[in-house]
């Protein structure tokens, strides 16, 4: 088992059950997590008993992902990492005025099937562990020698497809004890998955929810997100009022600007109807294209006017400044590479 799929809870009685004190999960904790110690092998945690330190190495493994490739850009580098089971994933470490973020993925491929997304082009072949989702901050840490503020899980993937898994990631890395990130600084995408959003609703941490609309109405939505077959807006919105209602916190839209497909006049207006009087604001994002699909960047034009429209209807939008547009940007497209070959 993968010690870093632990929450200190759990670790705390797996050392009870084991007969041992469970002040030695504070302990391993701060070996694991702290950037001044973090160790990578079990007997480097000098202060716990040597054969508390045997077991462990005979219980867990301590390194599950390695880094295969890193491209760098301006402000951004994206990392592929390979599991232990040879396959892969990414993340995209973002440097900020305010700090740095890094977007995990949270599965291998996606079955969501957007077809815009280059990670739903290779179907899902699992989900990602809690520890490997925790490893790709340590490993993106540890090789930047950065420390990472913010955490987007947005990457390959459909996190509330792995639920459980990522409830126990954000509960490790914002641990004071673990990497002590910020819930507020933790956020999390889904492009829909009603029921998983009215759960999370009573998840009781402050992280930030984005959801991944891309389109103003069921007919468009249906035609380039599937998932929208199964749960139309009215069902999604519905569900989002009741998200508010609970936890008092705004929701962030995300809308990929694809040209000819979601970027007209019509289209903005359809979305500043569909949100009004919601607590939430609209992040705009210029498509980063791929080779293998077919979908256009909307027109730097095109994305002001659309971005007009929406505030003078009084809709909070921002367009997302861009990163790596001299790297494999959009998602899941390093992995594509790899596995192309």
């Amino acid at each position: 088992m993968n010690i870093y799929d632990l929450t200190i809870e759990e670790l705390k009685d797996y050392f009870l059950d084991n007969g041992d004190k469970k002040y030695y999960a504070d302990e391993l904790f701060s070996w694991l997590y702290s950037r001044e110690k973090r160790i990578t092998s079990f007997n480097d945690a000098s202060n716990i008993k040597k054969e508390v330190r045997e077991r462990l190495s005979r219980d867990f493994s301590i390194s599950n992902i390695e880094v295969v490739t890193v491209e760098r850009a301006k402000d951004v580098s994206k990392y592929l990492f390979k599991l232990n089971d040879k396959e892969h994933i990414e993340a995209v470490l973002m440097n900020h005025d305010y700090g740095n973020s890094l977007c995990i993925s949270s599965q291998v491929g996606c079955n969501m099937g957007c077809k815009f997304c280059e990670s739903g082009r290779r179907k899902k072949v699992r989900n990602l562990t809690t520890g490997e989702m925790v490893e790709q901050i340590l490993k993106v840490e540890n090789e930047s020698n950065l420390r990472i503020s913010h955490v987007v899980i947005m990457g390959i993937g459909e996190p509330f497809d792995n639920y459980d898994n990522i409830c126990n990631f954000i509960r490790i890395i914002n641990h004071p004890k673990g990497l002590n990130i910020g819930s507020r600084h933790i956020t999390v995408s889904t492009c829909g998955l009603v029921p998983k959003i009215l759960e999370f609703s009573e998840f009781p941490y402050q992280v930030n929810l984005a959801i991944s609309l891309h389109a103003p109405n069921d007919e468009l939505r249906r035609e380039i997100m599937p998932i929208a077959k199964v749960y139309p807006l009215k069902d999604l919105i519905n569900a989002i009022k009741i998200y508010l209602e609970k936890t008092n916190r705004r929701v962030t839209f995300e809308y990929i600007m694809l040209d000819g497909v979601n970027d007209s006049v019509d289209n903005a207006l359809e979305l500043a109807h569909l949100l009004k009087g919601i607590n939430s604001y609209v992040n705009l994002i210029p498509y980063n294209e791929t080779e293998a699909l077919q979908f256009k960047r909307s027109k730097p034009l095109t994305i002001a006017k659309f971005y007009d429209i929406l505030k003078k209807n009084n809709i909070t939008v921002t367009i997302r400044r861009e990163f790596g547009g001299t790297i494999s940007a959009a998602c899941g497209q390093l992995r594509s590479k790899k596995e192309d070959l």
